[in-house]
């Protein structure tokens, strides 16, 4: 059953706040105050499962679009859903992780929410994508407008994305990017995607997109 009227999220950009209420369609998922007691016996400690009870009281059920140009592969999870919280000693900084959501496809990877809150992909290693998943989503709304906005749109890919000049540009703070960023300058707005690339070690899987235009954030 679909929450038709439900709005997005205050802490969202304006921009950001327009696309889910927009593109975005909010679904019933589990309370996290059902799972309490069963988490609890698992001795997931209290502080983390507080982290999934936030995380879905704010973003529980919001199912979005794919990313439009397909890059991360699998688009982003289909439908925002914690899911049960794992401790994980193999990863470069141990600590509790729960799931973000379902992957839309078979992907070698899930998406998860990790101790410091980033969100990122978890396979043999954990890349974060963004410091937040409120990043992701305003890294998804700002693809959208960016594409609709621009007069050109030039994909690029491997080695030529490290030799990409981004002098006088600026990081958009919105999208609060760590292995996936966005730059503003002049003229132009560039996605640069990292993270399939740094999960797998394959260099060549790193993508980016340059918009031209003549971009004012205030009105993407």
């Amino acid at each position: 059953m679909q929450h038709r009227f439900r709005h997005a999220p205050a802490m969202l950009s304006p921009r950001a706040r327009r696309f889910v209420d927009v593109h975005g369609v909010w679904l019933d998922v589990p309370s996290v105050q059902d799972l309490r007691q069963g988490w609890g016996r698992d001795d997931i400690p209290s502080a983390v499962i507080e982290r999934a009870d936030s995380y879905q009281r704010s973003w529980g059920g919001l199912a979005l679009p794919p990313s439009p140009g397909g890059e991360e592969g699998d688009g982003g999870p289909r439908v925002l859903c914690a899911d049960t919280p794992e401790r994980e000693e193999d990863f470069a900084a141990p600590g509790w992780w729960f799931g973000a959501g379902p992957q839309r496809t078979a992907v070698p990877y899930a998406y998860l929410i990790g101790p410091d809150d980033s969100f990122g992909l978890a396979g043999d290693t954990w890349v974060p994508l963004h410091a937040t998943v409120q990043g992701w989503i305003e890294s998804l709304a700002l693809a959208y407008a960016a594409r609709q906005m621009a007069d050109t749109v030039t994909r690029i890919s491997g080695r030529a994305v490290a030799e990409l000049d981004l002098t006088g540009m600026r990081a958009v703070p919105e999208t609060a990017g760590i292995a996936n960023t966005w730059w503003i300058g002049a003229g132009a707005l560039v996605a640069i995607y990292g993270g399939e690339a740094e999960l797998f070690s394959r260099p060549a899987h790193r993508t980016a997109y340059v918009h031209s235009g003549n971009f004012d954030m205030q009105w993407l």
